[in-house]
């Protein structure tokens, strides 16, 4: 693997990135919604339950007809996504499988089938199995979809945080050591809750985009207030934990990810008590000239808001990126290398890794061995740096994550005011009476799939180029196969998505139209 990794077609990298990230932008379209509607179906059918009114049966069962079209489609696009490891990206999966291999087989195995089983009770169970049972199967549904999201976010979170592993010379792989670790990771935990509660805006935005749209045609007027109600409350309720959420994630990324949020801010020199920037022009179609650091031009930032994002101290200390790549003191002591020293150590561990494993073909002896082990394990937190061969590839795009971060940021704090007053509106005014606000709420939806693919963007792109953070460049994950045969599923993908994402869209707008069938009228 190590001699292969040195001479990738630049083609190939780019076409194999641009059909992942195509496929996981089109997976992320449908997760959002289900992991929404999950939740608000089933705070629905609980009022039923609770109430034995038959319009909460019938309110119940609209939302999980929408929740069914967008579940089948995620279904669709995730396993392709799965599959995409194998083909388009062999050597990360040959040099990681044992890790990462495991949670994904665990949501295939565990959750995946648990909520498989109970959306079948759920739609077609109504009339077959008790009240009590079948509301179980609707939490249910939702639990396994959920679950199902912990386990693939536990192996995104390891690519960005590789912990429990160690490397095996024997083998060239890294081999876990600590399950544990693995699916309880303070990373992990916090990019799944605020993944999690991210999408439940989604689902709450699309409840009241479907409610405002009714309300406006006068039409379903019963349902479509009390499922806005429900949609506003739990989106408030969530975007609020949203905001707490995604402060515990920045904390997170500022200790194991600062070239990330050097790249978020635009931050090409630290300091202790740094500004969180609110407005600056970085120029979206180029990468700036950080290297001669001071700050982005017209720059306005809210004093020692970066630090208390990043740290929760006021005077905190919040590396640039200079700073990172030139190498800086940390609070507590620690001496954090410059890049080229890390690149050096990274050659140290790939030279070492090919002569441990020529001697052990020469049948060297075990202390032998056993030296070049001690060393290739010294050097293999920097083993990705190896690859590296210019600094300025250790800096993602900026202008992509800072106007990301900023869309994300804005949007879900326009949730906040969106909500509250709906929330205000309904329960105060005849909302009915404001028809702007009416189709506001219809055109936030598209709104809240920006925010959402926004996130990712940051998360992703403002990792690059690590596919594993310091392990393993994304120049050296891909699959030793043509660039031109990439390129041509990436439009067949491309085509294929599209497609289902516009059947999606016409059968949503149909059933929508549609509107719901009343039992008790």
């Amino acid at each position: 693997m190590y001699n292969q990794l040195m001479s990738v077609d630049p083609s190939l990298i780019d076409w194999s990135r641009a059909q992942f990230a195509l496929t996981a932008i089109y997976h992320w379209l449908f997760v959002p919604l289900t992991l929404g509607l999950a939740v608000v179906m089933g705070i629905m059918e609980t009022c039923y339950y609770r109430t034995k009114n038959v319009f909460w049966k019938d309110v119940a069962k609209f939302w999980q007809r929408l929740f069914g079209i967008n579940f089948a489609m995620g279904v669709a696009t995730g396993i392709i996504l799965e599959f995409e490891f194998g083909t388009n990206w062999s050597n990360y999966s040959w040099f990681v499988g044992d890790i990462f291999g495991a949670p994904l087989a665990i949501e295939g195995i565990v959750a995946f089938f648990l909520e498989s089983t109970f959306v079948a009770v759920m739609f077609f169970g109504w009339k077959k199995v008790s009240p009590g049972f079948h509301l179980a199967s609707t939490w249910l549904t939702g639990l396994g979809a959920t679950i199902s999201a912990w386990w693939i976010l536990v192996a995104n979170a390891w690519m960005q945080y590789p912990v429990g592993c160690e490397f095996n010379p024997d083998t060239v792989r890294n081999e876990m050591t600590s399950f544990a670790d693995v699916a309880l990771s303070p990373f992990a935990i916090d990019k799944f809750f605020h993944t999690v509660i991210s999408s439940w805006i989604v689902g709450a935005v699309f409840v009241v985009a479907v409610s405002s749209w009714y309300l406006i045609k006068k039409r379903d007027q019963e349902l479509a207030r009390a499922s806005m109600k429900i949609g506003a409350v739990f989106g408030l309720v969530a975007s609020v934990l949203a905001a707490f959420t995604g402060d515990l994630s920045a904390v997170k990324v500022a200790k194991v990810q600062p070239m990330k949020l050097a790249a978020m801010e635009a931050l090409y020199d630290g300091g202790t008590g740094v500004s969180l920037t609110a407005i600056a022009a970085v120029n979206p179609f180029e990468q700036p000239d950080y290297a001669k650091g001071g700050e982005p031009p017209l720059r306005i930032g809210i004093p020692n808001g970066l630090s208390i994002l990043a740290t929760h101290d006021p005077r905190g200390y919040v590396p640039g990126i200079n700073d990172i790549l030139n190498g800086y003191v940390r609070p507590d002591g620690t001496k954090e290398l410059s890049v080229e020293e890390k690149m050096e150590k990274g050659r140290t561990a790939i030279n070492t890794l090919a002569l441990y494993r020529e001697r052990k073909a020469a049948s060297a002896d075990s202390n032998e061995l056993a030296k070049l082990n001690t060393t290739l394990q010294a050097n293999m937190p920097y083993f990705g740096y190896g690859y590296i061969k210019d600094r300025a590839e250790l800096v993602p795009y900026i202008p992509l994550c800072f106007y990301a971060f900023r869309v994300m940021v804005g949007l879900g704090a326009y949730f906040i005011l969106l909500f509250a007053v709906i929330l205000f509106m309904l329960y105060r005014k005849d909302i009915q009476k404001y028809g702007y606000l009416l189709w506001i709420g219809v055109f936030s939806l598209p709104l809240a799939y920006i925010a959402s693919e926004a996130g990712w963007i940051v998360a992703e792109m403002g990792r690059q180029p690590w596919v594993i953070q310091d392990l393993m460049p994304t120049s050296a994950a891909v699959s030793d196969i043509s660039s031109g045969s990439v390129a041509l599923t990436f439009f067949i993908f491309l085509a294929l998505f599209t497609a289902l994402l516009i059947v999606e869209i016409n059968i949503l707008l149909k059933q929508i139209k549609k509107g719901p069938e009343y039992t008790s009228r």
